[in-house]
C-alpha cells in the first residue's frame, strides 16, 4: 500500500511538474507578445477642443470623443466611491486581480450554467485599464490571461490613484461622451465637483452598458441600476443609510446637453473659427488635441448684430409680400405629430411653427408645434393661438404674383398650412404675428479698428436656414463703398478734399467698346469738390479722378488695404466692380479709422494646448519691461506699436472727415443717429441695385454689411445702401455703443483747418452760407483759382457754365484758371 501510494504520489508530482511546465511555457508564449505598458505614462487621449467667447463663455466644442481630461486630485471622493462600489470595491487592496471576486464569479457562473443568463465578470479596474489601453475586447482565454499579467505589472509600475485616473478619463459613457468630466457635462450639464450622490451613482452605472441604461430609452432599467450602485455605496460605508435613501428617491434628472454651440447666436462665428483651426492645425488636432481657444467675440455685441441684420432682412422681405406656407399637413385630426416632424429654425427661438386650423375674415386659428423629449416622443399638450388680421396685413400681397392682393386672412391662408409665427405680449398671451424666413440675405461684421479683433459676425438670417457665411465667404461687389480708397489714394498723391473734379457724362473707349458710366439717378452736377463727390457718391467724378490719378495707383492701394489680392487696373474697378467680402471691407475701413495702421483681422485672441501652453496669440506688439520682477523706480513700460503704416494719418483724417459728411449731408443723411457721437461711413449700391452696402465707424468701432440675394438679382426700387443697409448699421451701432464712453476723431498734429466754399473749393468769403471747415495737410490749402480736373471734350465750356452756377460766377468775376 505504501509503495502504491508512493507510486501515485510520484505520478502526481510528475503530472504537476508537467502541467506547471506547460503552464509556464504557455504563459511565457503569451507574455512575450504583451504590449509595453510604459505607454500609460505618456497617456494623451483624444480630448475635446473648446472654443470660448471673449468673456469666457463657452461657444462650441469639437471632438470625435467628448472628453475633458481631469486629474484624479480634482475628482470628488463621492464620485470615486460610486465607481469603486459599482466596479471594484477592493480596488485599493488587491494586486491587480481580485482573486476573491474571481472565485465568487466562477461559482455564480457555474450555478447559472445552462440558464441562459449572461456570465458574471470579475474584472478589476486595473484589468479594465489593461484591456482598454493595451488590448482588444476579444472574449478569449488568451486575452484574459494577458489582461491579468498586464494588471500585475501595471500595479507594480503605477500608483492606485494613477490607475484610477486613467480609468475615469478613458471609459465610454454613451451619448458620445468619454471620461467622467465629459459625461458629467453631457448628462447633467455640470462639472464633476457639482455631481450629487445620485448623479454620480448613475454615471457609475453606465460603463457596464451605456445602451442598456439609456436615460430616455430605458429609464426604468437606468433607475434600477443607479439604485443598485447607491445600495453598494451604503454597504461599503461611503454613504450613510439616510443619504442613500434620499438619493434613491431622486429622479434620474438627466438633462442631455445640446450638441450645438452653447452661446446663443454664435453659430456663424464658431464655424468660421472651426475652419480657421482646421486650416492652421488640421482636423486631428481640432477634434482630438484638446485646444482651448479664446476668441474675440463680444456676446452682447453679437446679439445686437444678429437682431439688427434680422430686422432689416425681415422688413425688406415683408414689404415684398408673402411667399406662401412652409408646407401643407392634414389638420383635420391630431395634427401634433405631423407638425412636430416639420424642422424648425432652431436658432430663431422667437419664432414657432404653427399649423392653420381655421381662417376667417378677421383672424386665423393656429395650433403650435409641440415639443419632443429626448427619445423623440411628442408632447401630449396641444397649444393654440390666434393671428388677428392686423398682424398679417403684410401677407395680403403675394411675393411671386401667384394671386391678386388678398383683403382678409382667409384669402391668404388655408387649413393645413404650416407657417411661422411670433408671440405678441406676455407669456400668457395667445396672440401671434405671421412671420416668414426672408429670401434676401446679407452679412455683417463689427471690428475693433485698433487691434483687428472681430467683435461680432452674422453670416445670414439663420445658420439653421443656411450655413453659408455671407460675412466671410460671399464674394460681392462693394460698389460705391469702395470709393473712399480711390479718394485716399488721390489725397496721398497731391489732391486735397477741396480739389474740383468734373461731374459730367464721360465715355471710355476700350477694345472697340464704349463704356458710359452714370451717376445713380442719371443726373450730373458739373464741377464739384472731392468732398462733394464722396458725400453724394458721384460715379462720374470717381471715374475721372481714377483716370487722372492712374488705375495702377488705385489698384496698389486696394491691395495694400487688403480689399483684393490682385486688382485688375481698369476704370470700372474704381466704382467697386470687383468681388470682395464684408470682412475685407471692414478691415480696410479699420485702417482709415485707426489712423493708417495696417491690421490683421482676427477671430482668435489666443490658443492653448491641452497642457495650458500658449501656442498662438494675435497680439504682436512688443512691450519691453512689462515682465519686470519688481519696481526699482524705472519708467513705466510702453507697448511698442510695430505695425506698418499703410496710409498717411493726415489722409486718414481727411477721408474720415469727408465720410462724416456722407452721414450729415450725403447719401446716408437722416439714416444715422448715434446721439451726437462722431461717426463716419459710406453707402454702396451696385448696378441694378443687386447689392446694398454700408460700412462705417466711430473712433472705437467699425461695422459693415451688405444686403442682397444669394443669386444676385435686383433689390427693387429704393434698394440702395442708404435706404436698406444704413438703417441696419444705425440699429446695430446704437445698441453697441450705448454703454461706452463717447470719443472723438483725433485730428493729427500739424493738420490745418481752413474754411472753404463747399461749391468751389476756394477760400470762403466771410458770411458765405456755403462755408465748411476743411482739413488740409501742411503746405496745402484751398486753390487761389477755380481749377477743374478731368475736363475733356465730352462737355463744352459753355455747357459747364449752364450746369454749374459757381463756375459761371467765377468766370463773371474774372477768376482765372477755370479751364
Amino acid at each position: 500500500m505504501v509503495r502504491l501510494l508512493g507510486y501515485f504520489f510520484g505520478m502526481a508530482c510528475v503530472l504537476f511538474l508537467v502541467a506547471a511546465a506547460g503552464i509556464a511555457i504557455y504563459l511565457a508564449n503569451v507574455a512575450k507578445d504583451l504590449p509595453d505598458y510604459a505607454v500609460l505614462n505618456s497617456y494623451a487621449p483624444p480630448v475635446t477642443t473648446r472654443v470660448h467667447a471673449g468673456n469666457g463663455a463657452l461657444m462650441a466644442e469639437y471632438a470625435k470623443e467628448k472628453r475633458l481630461f481631469l486629474p484624479i486630485q480634482a475628482v470628488p471622493d463621492r464620485v470615486k466611491a460610486a465607481f469603486l462600489s459599482a466596479e471594484d470595491k477592493n480596488f485599493y487592496n488587491h494586486p491587480g486581480v481580485d482573486l476573491t471576486g474571481l472565485g465568487r464569479a466562477i461559482l455564480v457562473n457555474l450555478q447559472n450554467f445552462g440558464s441562459g443568463r449572461r456570465p458574471v465578470g470579475a474584472s478589476t479596474i486595473t484589468q479594465q485599464v489593461a484591456k482598454n489601453f493595451l488590448l482588444s475586447s476579444d472574449q478569449t482565454i488568451d486575452r484574459k490571461i494577458k489582461e491579468a499579467i498586464l494588471s500585475f505589472r501595471i500595479e507594480q509600475a503605477y500608483s492606485k490613484d494613477k490607475i484610477l485616473e486613467l480609468y475615469l478619463n478613458e471609459i465610454f459613457f454613451g451619448l458620445n461622451s468619454y471620461g467622467i468630466a465629459g459625461a458629467a457635462l453631457t448628462y447633467f450639464n455640470k462639472s464633476v465637483t457639482e455631481l450629487t450622490v445620485a448623479e454620480a451613482a448613475y454615471l457609475a452605472s453606465l460603463p457596464k452598458g451605456p445602451a442598456n441604461y439609456h436615460p430616455f430609452r430605458h429609464p426604468e432599467a437606468a433607475l434600477e441600476r443607479r439604485n443598485w450602485v447607491i445600495d453598494r455605496m451604503v454597504e461599503n460605508g461611503y454613504v450613510s443609510q439616510s443619504d442613500g435613501a434620499d438619493a434613491k428617491k431622486q429622479p434620474l434628472g438627466v438633462t442631455a446637453r445640446s450638441t450645438g454651440p452653447s452661446l446663443f447666436a454664435s453659430d456663424f462665428f464658431a464655424e468660421a473659427v472651426r475652419r480657421q483651426l482646421i486650416d492652421q492645425y488640421g482636423e486631428k488636432v481640432l477634434y482630438e488635441g484638446g485646444l482651448s481657444v479664446r476668441t474675440s467675440l463680444d456676446p452682447q455685441m453679437q446679439l445686437a448684430a444678429r437682431k439688427a441684420l434680422q430686422d432689416g432682412l425681415v422688413t425688406y422681405d415683408e414689404r415684398r409680400g408673402f411667399h406662401g406656407p412652409i408646407k401643407q399637413i392634414d389638420a383635420s385630426g391630431d395634427w401634433g405629430k405631423a407638425l412636430a416632424d416639420v424642422p424648425a429654425l432652431s436658432d430663431v427661438p422667437e419664432w414657432r411653427l404653427a399649423v392653420v386650423l381655421a381662417a376667417s375674415d378677421s383672424n386665423v386659428d393656429i395650433g403650435l408645434q409641440p415639443a419632443k423629449d429626448g427619445s423623440g416622443k411628442v408632447a401630449a399638450d396641444r397649444q393654440r393661438g390666434t393671428i388677428d388680421a392686423k398682424n398679417m396685413q403684410w401677407a395680403y400681397r403675394s411675393a411671386d404674383g401667384s394671386r391678386k392682393t388678398a383683403k382678409t386672412p382667409a384669402g391668404v391662408l388655408n387649413p393645413g398650412d404650416v407657417v411661422y409665427v411670433e408671440k405678441l405680449g406676455d407669456e400668457a398671451s395667445t396672440s401671434y404675428r405671421l412671420r416668414q424666413p426672408p429670401k434676401v440675405q446679407g452679412g455683417l461684421v463689427a471690428m475693433d479698428p485698433k487691434t483687428g479683433r472681430v467683435l461680432a459676425m452674422v453670416g445670414g438670417f439663420s445658420y439653421a436656414q443656411s450655413e453659408f457665411n455671407r460675412a466671410t465667404q460671399a464674394m460681392r461687389q462693394p460698389g460705391s463703398s469702395f470709393k473712399p480708397f480711390v479718394y485716399a489714394a488721390a489725397m496721398d498723391n497731391g489732391y486735397t478734399p477741396a480739389s474740383v473734379i468734373m461731374d459730367a457724362p464721360i465715355e471710355i473707349v476700350s477694345g472697340g467698346q464704349v463704356w458710359r458710366p452714370e451717376n445713380y439717378g442719371g443726373e450730373s452736377g458739373g464741377p464739384s469738390t472731392l468732398r462733394s463727390g464722396i458725400e453724394h457718391s458721384r460715379n462720374l467724378m470717381t471715374v475721372r479722378l481714377a483716370n487722372d490719378l492712374g488705375m495702377n495707383i488705385v489698384a496698389e492701394y486696394a491691395e495694400r488695404f487688403g480689399i483684393y489680392d490682385h486688382m485688375l487696373p481698369v476704370l470700372s474697378m474704381s466704382l467697386g466692380a470687383g468681388d470682395t467680402t464684408v470682412l475685407r471691407m471692414v478691415s480696410a475701413y479699420s485702417v482709415i479709422a485707426n489712423g493708417g495702421k495696417q491690421i490683421k483681422p482676427t477671430l482668435i485672441d489666443r490658443i492653448q494646448d491641452r497642457y495650458g501652453k500658449t501656442i498662438f496669440k494675435h497680439e504682436e506688439r512688443l512691450c519691453e519691461g512689462c515682465n519686470a520682477s519688481d519696481w526699482q523706480n524705472q519708467e513705466e513700460p510702453n507697448v511698442v506699436d510695430n505695425r506698418e503704416t499703410v496710409l498717411d494719418p493726415m489722409t486718414a483724417y481727411q477721408i474720415t472727415s469727408m465720410m462724416q459728411g456722407v452721414i450729415q449731408r450725403g447719401t446716408a443723411a437722416g439714416k444715422i443717429d448715434l446721439g451726437g457721437r462722431d461717426v463716419a461711413g459710406k453707402t454702396g449700391t451696385t448696378n441694378d441695385e443687386k447689392d446694398a452696402w454700408f460700412v462705417g465707424f466711430t473712433p472705437d468701432l467699425v461695422a459693415g454689411l451688405y444686403m442682397g440675394f444669394d443669386t444676385p438679382g435686383p433689390l427693387g426700387r429704393g434698394g440702395t445702401g442708404g435706404g436698406l443697409s444704413a438703417p441696419i448699421f444705425n440699429e446695430f451701432m446704437q445698441a453697441a455703443v450705448k454703454d461706452t464712453p463717447e470719443s472723438k476723431f483725433v485730428i493729427p498734429p500739424g493738420m490745418n483747418l481752413i474754411p472753404i466754399d463747399r461749391k468751389t473749393g476756394m477760400a470762403a468769403v466771410d458770411g458765405d452760407p456755403n462755408t465748411i471747415i476743411e482739413a488740409f495737410k501742411p503746405g496745402t490749402g484751398p486753390a487761389d483759382s477755380f481749377n477743374v480736373i478731368g475736363m475733356d471734350s465730352t462737355m463744352a465750356p459753355e455747357e459747364i457754365l449752364k450746369t454749374s452756377p459757381q463756375a459761371n460766377q467765377a468766370v463773371q468775376t474774372g477768376t482765372p484758371g477755370l479751364f
